[in-house]
């Protein structure tokens, strides 16, 4: 024998009403990424290549590129510059400075960033890493 117990029809209601309450409450929303300047100075300091004399220098470097993405310069064109900051034409090497700077200094850019960037190819001048390939 069992028993079945049925609820009241309003508590149904109640009940979504609660969650849906709680799911648009301002406290359960996901907060804005922060910025990580930590993660960025050991990201840029610790990698060779970019030589800075302190965090100071990185960090600055680092904002200016975020100044330059929140101007509405092209991903093209923010690279241009870092390659020849850096009198470089390694693309990986300015891609991952720029990269870390708008993911670590100033995440709220990243999508205008990516938006910029959907449609990027390296100048032929401009050297890519080759895939590794398994011995």
């Amino acid at each position: 024998m069992s028993i079945t117990r049925t609820l009241p029809t309003s508590q149904p209601l109640t009940l979504l009403a609660v969650a849906v309450a709680l799911l648009c409450s301002p406290g359960l929303q996901a907060a804005p990424a922060a910025a990580d300047v930590t993660a960025y100075l050991v990201n840029v300091t610790m990698r060779p290549g970019y030589n800075f004399p302190n965090a100071d220098a990185a960090l600055n470097y680092g904002y200016g590129l975020c100044h330059k993405v929140s101007q509405g310069r092209s991903y093209a064109d923010v690279m241009a510059d870092v390659r020849a900051d850096y009198n470089t034409s390694d693309e990986y090497q300015a891609s991952y400075l720029m990269s870390q700077a708008v993911n670590e200094l100033c995440p709220a850019l990243i999508w205008q960033l990516r938006e910029s960037a959907a449609h990027y190819r390296a100048p032929l001048a401009v050297t890519t890493r080759p895939e590794r390939t398994s011995p």
